[in-house]
């Protein structure tokens, strides 16, 4: 790479453009996992999408590999080297009433979707958290509070805008290179890089929704009923539980503070009467600390999960599980329930549901639909990464027996290798999936293994 090159991609682009060393180029991008470090040869800020096409071309030329980052969600290790894409300047929303269809720039976030849709009475398909990026979630598939009754959300992905690797600019939907189509709803994005996509709203403006807390002397009872009920509960209604060893910080809302809890969350697109009844034997099964479900607008879905939008150090680890019985349910608390000393503060079991588990008409590259459950544990503290590698080897061991052969991409954490992608799709799917790239990124610009 010469300064004389960053010169001359610096004169064709309208954003900003970095080169390692300059003052601003810390700056450029955002990281919400600091555990890792970002240390790219050069960073492109673009603020249009002829921005996106100069810097590709540009990587190309000096044999650059090329990594996208939107809102820093998807930096899940060290990144050393190349041409870092920082999208967040190609941002903006326009939603289309009569079709239900939102365009969104490539640096867009998920609340800012749902508070275009709702003076529509309309609502994405999203991620638990309104602070992710929309591009980066639906690459991966992108699994919500809604799971249960509206899937994942790159169902709902309708077109792409992508710059490809040789700098040319296509427009992608089910007709129109419906196998690229395919890949980048799920094959997490190794084909080039999405400058807008269009996603359908759906006509939601109320839910019941939120977070039942039940303190430790009631985590087993409560952790109980919550598998029973799973067998009863209506198909629709999304449902996670999680252990809670939450620490006593002033960033803990008070009423949670220093305490270990099950917080059993749902999120349910119908009335408030269906809901209370559906909820009742959790209700009844176990003193409450706090009740926090109910009615809700449709634009406060981020609510239910509530997931920390500054960013911190995390480790993360995760899988998908083929069931998550009682004896599954022991096992966990033996391993990280209250008096276990658990290095996490939060160990979540998450239930897809019915809607997540069928694919869409025509297919997606969606990995782990086979997958009903899933297991993630979650630790801010890095003098405990030993501790909490050790607890997540034991809690691995421990449900073997139920361990899914696949987990979706979102979920596999650390820096990914191909060893890692073959647990992300069936191998048909991965077999696919790396046709694709070799049409689209024949010398793999994009850095991503399949």
């Amino acid at each position: 790479m010469t300064s004389q090159g960053v010169q001359e991609l610096t004169d064709r682009t309208i954003g900003a453009v970095h080169e390692r060393g300059d003052a601003g180029l810390a700056g450029s991008f955002p990281i919400q996992n600091t555990l890792f470090s970002v240390d790219p040869d050069v960073v492109v800020e673009p603020a249009a999408e002829g921005d996106v096409v100069a810097a590709v071309r540009f990587a190309a030329a000096q044999d650059l590999p090329i990594r996208v980052v939107a809102t820093g969600h998807g930096i899940h290790a060290d990144l050393t080297g190349g041409l870092l894409v920082s999208t967040g300047g190609l941002g903006g929303v326009s939603v289309d009433p009569a079709t239900r269809i939102a365009r969104v720039g490539a640096g867009t976030r998920w609340a800012d979707v749902i508070a275009a849709g709702a003076p529509h009475g309309l609502l994405p398909i999203a991620g638990a958290s309104g602070h992710v990026g929309t591009v980066g979630l639906v690459a991966g598939g992108g699994l919500g509070p809604l799971s249960a009754s509206h899937g994942a959300a790159s169902d709902y992905a309708r077109a792409f805008r992508v710059v490809l690797a040789d700098g040319s600019v296509v427009d992608v939907d089910a007709s129109t290179h419906p196998d690229l189509f395919w890949a980048l709803r799920g094959g997490k994005g190794p084909f080039g890089v999405v400058v807008s996509m269009d996603v359908e709203l759906v006509p939601l403006a109320r839910l019941y929704g939120g977070v039942l807390f039940f303190d430790a002397p009631h985590i087993e009872a409560a952790l109980t009923a919550w598998v029973d009920w799973l067998e009863h509960k209506p198909a629709d209604m999304s449902t996670s539980v999680a252990n809670m060893a939450l620490p006593p910080l002033p960033f803990v809302p008070e009423p949670l503070r220093g305490r270990t809890v099950l917080a059993v969350r749902v999120g349910y697109p119908g009335s408030e009467e269906d809901g209370a009844a559906a909820l009742a034997p959790l209700r009844a099964a176990a003193p409450l600390h706090l009740d926090l479900v109910g009615e809700m607008p449709a634009s406060a879905v981020g609510s239910i999960h509530n997931d920390p939008e500054d960013p911190g150090p995390a480790w993360i680890r995760g899988g998908g599980l083929t069931a998550f019985g009682q004896d599954a349910a022991s096992r966990l608390l033996e391993l990280v329930g209250p008096g276990t000393d658990t290095p996490f503060v939060v160990t979540e079991i998450r239930a897809f549901g019915a809607a997540w588990a069928g694919d869409v008409a025509g297919g997606s590259a969606v990995g782990g639909r086979s997958a009903p459950f899933s297991v993630a544990h979650i630790g801010p503290d890095p003098t405990r990464h030993d501790a909490m590698a050790e607890r997540a080897d034991a809690v691995a061991a421990s449900l073997a027996g139920w361990r899914a052969p696949e987990t979706n991409i979102n979920f596999v954490s650390g820096a990914f290798t191909a060893e890692k992608a073959a647990l992300a799709w069936a191998p048909e799917v991965r077999e696919r999936l790396a046709g694709v790239r070799r049409e689209h990124d024949p010398d793999a610009r994009f850095g991503f293994p399949l």
